[in-house]
């Protein structure tokens, strides 16, 4: 049977032709290694959830080895796998491949592992994104049974379907999904880089451990530090928050929710130095105004004290007058900036000591949970020079705008590739 993909690279008219790996390729495993067998050094052997770390960028929870001597034995029984050959889980997360690119030796654990000795029949990268599409993780999924532990066993591997188009427009699929993996991985590495960069400089731009000054300063930065309760900044009028969130009526119920309206923001839409005001809940503009408390504009700082607690974020974008918020969620409201820096109350929230201040306190509750009153009580270390206070808020919040912005386009291609991934192999049947 014949069919071609939605989207095509210029050039390319044939058909392509829908074939069972079986008839392809040899499908098989390898010889059973006992576990006695396994050694703390020598040639790697993986199991299944080596091979889904692998797919993942994540390192095993260990390294397992055999020694040469049972390697070389084996291997003359089963053979050797080779470049472009792959592996693919069959058991626990089932159907994740795993395409050899070297000529490194490995061995792997039999009935666990499925080995597609491709020989250069199917270009390799086009193999590892075929069984990424709809129709061969269906098939896998269907093979597996519903209701009990699935398995992808070596018969399921031989009637495996796959659609096959000339060897040179296969490396080109190829060569196309690889450049976008590699793509999504650097933006997740720069991603991972900024989150470490952030955690670690929140440890030593703030004082640690009784020191009153922090380790890392901005240079002519001298000016000595100092501590207080918030609810001194509250007294004075710099800062307010709603009390314990006792709002004059009972909060929206899931029946008042509306498509387009005011922002109603839980807990659960305050994660990553955001306050997600696009995919949150909304009410009406008549049902927020029966609320008298719990309104939060554009600059606020926002920090959860109950279900999750400690997430932070500068309330911004909000296209409304304002955001409504449940009792799960404070907000800071800076008046006076020659004192306190919006930005740098922002960071100071997210720094280690803070967040373990907050933790203690709530875990002192029978339900985690912090209230107004003891957030009040909570200790804020600041520089008195509101320059300092500025260059401190403002790493922050650029390094944040860092991270979303690797974390976004790591999105996006990951969309890209799935619809891709359904839109550059025929679809078996449609």
């Amino acid at each position: 049977m014949a069919d071609t993909p939605k989207i095509r690279f210029k050039g390319f008219t044939d058909d392509w032709e829908w074939r069972k790996l079986g008839e392809v390729m040899n499908v098989t495993s390898v010889k059973r290694i006992r576990q006695s067998d396994w050694t703390d050094s020598g040639i790697r052997f993986l199991r299944a959830r080596d091979i889904v770390s692998a797919t993942k960028n994540e390192e095993p929870e260990d390294y397992l080895y055999i020694s040469k001597e049972k390697y070389d034995e084996y291997s003359l029984i089963s053979g050797k796998v080779a470049i472009g050959d792959m592996l693919v889980t069959g058991v626990g997360t089932i159907g994740v491949p795993y395409l050899i690119r070297n000529s490194e030796p490995l061995y792997f654990k039999d009935g666990n592992i499925i080995w597609f000795q491709n020989d250069n029949k199917i270009d390799g990268d086009f193999f590892l994104y075929s069984f990424s599409g709809r129709v061969i993780q269906n098939f896998i999924n269907k093979s597996a049974g519903i209701g009990t532990v699935g398995t992808y066993t070596i018969d399921n591997g031989k009637k495996t379907p796959i659609s096959l188009p000339e060897m040179k427009e296969q490396n080109q699929i190829g060569t196309f999904f690889c450049s976008l993996d590699h793509l999504i991985t650097f933006h997740q590495r720069k991603c991972d880089a900024a989150k470490v960069l952030k955690k670690y400089m929140l440890q030593k731009m703030f004082p640690q451990n009784g020191r009153e000054v922090p380790e890392i300063r901005f240079s002519g930065c001298i000016d000595a530090w100092e501590q207080c309760k918030i609810k001194w900044f509250i007294n004075e009028g710099i800062i307010e928050a709603p009390m314990d969130g006792n709002h004059g009526e009972k909060h929206p119920t899931a029946s008042e929710y509306v498509v387009d309206g005011i922002p109603f923001l839980m807990a659960s839409d305050i994660y990553n130095g955001k306050a997600d005001i696009y995919h949150c809940k909304y009410i009406t503009k008549e049902r927020a105004n029966k609320l008298d408390k719990g309104f939060a504009i554009n600059g606020d700082v926002l920090i959860t004290h109950k279900a999750t607690i400690g997430e932070t974020a500068i309330l911004q974008d909000l296209r409304t007058e304002y955001a409504v918020l449940t009792p799960q969620v404070t907000y800071y409201r800076i008046h006076d900036e020659s004192r306190l820096d919006q930005k740098y109350l922002y960071a100071y929230f997210n720094s280690e000591e803070f967040q373990n201040d907050l933790k203690i306190k709530a875990a002192q509750s029978t339900r985690p949970y912090i209230g107004i009153s003891a957030q009040q009580n909570l200790m804020i270390k600041f520089p008195i020079n509101i320059r300092e206070q500025k260059q401190i808020g403002t790493y922050f919040v650029n390094l944040d705008h860092l991270i979303t912005l690797h974390q976004r386009k790591c999105d996006e291609l990951k969309e890209v590739k799935r619809f891709m991934l359904q839109n550059m192999f025929p679809q078996k049947g449609q």
